[in-house]
């Protein structure tokens, strides 16, 4: 069936109505559908949307907005896809430049795949690091970090959120303070009753993704994971900056393998805000 021309094709904000469409789309180009993290996309960011004439959607992606409401410090562009039908026709190109104009001065960044990555360069984004997917059954092998880690409260919120802040550059309030629905298990790592670090394991499909991942160092990264890991049968999955070299070891050694690699972009700033040494995965990399 032949592609409508681009006129006709408005974007449109999407909603949670638009979920089970957003689900169909991943699925329809060989993604898991991915519904639990659909849902707190499009609620704690804003989904942008093609409608098909024939029903569905043509095309999708969202943005996550950090900072301040009217003036956001950087937001962060994922799950952009376009239908197989109408795949190569430059619905996608269309798309991202209708974000990029809306989004006006501010700072943009995404996770590119390998196929993404020329689009993404051609609009202008640049190459500013990058993260490796890792997935399996975690192993504990040998002595374990001696680092204390506990399951997250209520009282732990605002430690959270000041961390965040502090280590992402930018203010999360909306996306973190979904965490305690979102995730399965949300811990800490304390130091002389002191937050050093916090990370969440929430559910996508069969398995558990280990993100957001903030830890004073190394050590404190590992013993998070650990104390995840030991709450769960299923295989874990995260997205670790390939700078944390040491952490992908200990992870591979301990029964995760590579699954693929995504480039860190950026647009309008030459990297991202934050402290890249205590940043170690996102929530997803469709949130940054």
């Amino acid at each position: 069936m032949p592609t409508p021309s681009l006129p006709p094709l408005a974007v449109r904000r999407l909603t949670l109505r638009d979920l089970t469409a957003c689900a169909d789309l991943s699925e329809d180009r060989g993604w898991p559908r991915e519904e639990h993290k659909w849902g707190l996309l499009l609620t704690a960011g804003k989904g942008y949307g093609i409608d098909d004439p024939d029903g569905g959607l043509v095309s999708a992606c969202v943005v996550t907005e950090y900072g301040p409401q009217h003036h956001p410090a950087l937001a962060a562009i994922g799950m952009v896809l376009v239908a197989e039908r109408h795949a190569r026709r430059g619905i996608g190109r269309h798309l991202m430049r209708h974000i990029v104009s809306a989004m006006g001065t501010t700072p943009l960044t995404l996770h590119a795949t390998a196929n993404g990555r020329p689009l993404y360069e051609e609009l202008g984004f640049k190459a500013t690091g990058r993260a490796e997917m890792v997935r399996g059954h975690f192993m504990p092998r040998g002595p374990e970090p001696e680092v204390v880690t506990r399951a997250a409260t209520a009282e732990d919120l605002p430690s959270i959120l000041r961390l965040d802040e502090e280590v992402f550059g930018a203010d999360r309030t909306p996306v973190i303070t979904r965490l305690p629905a979102f995730a399965d298990r949300l811990h800490v790592a304390e130091e002389d009753g002191r937050l050093i670090g916090y990370a969440a394991a929430w559910p996508n499909m069969e398995t558990h993704v280990v993100g957001p991942l903030i830890a004073r160092d190394t050590e404190t990264a590992k013993a998070l994971i650990a104390s995840l890991a030991a709450h769960t049968d299923r295989p874990l999955r995260t997205d670790i900056d390939v700078r944390h070299e040491e952490l992908l070891a200990w992870v591979k050694e301990r029964g995760l393998a590579s699954v693929a690699f995504n480039t860190v972009m950026t647009y309008g700033i030459l990297e991202l805000p934050g402290d890249w040494t205590r940043r170690f995965a996102p929530l997803t990399v469709a949130a940054g």
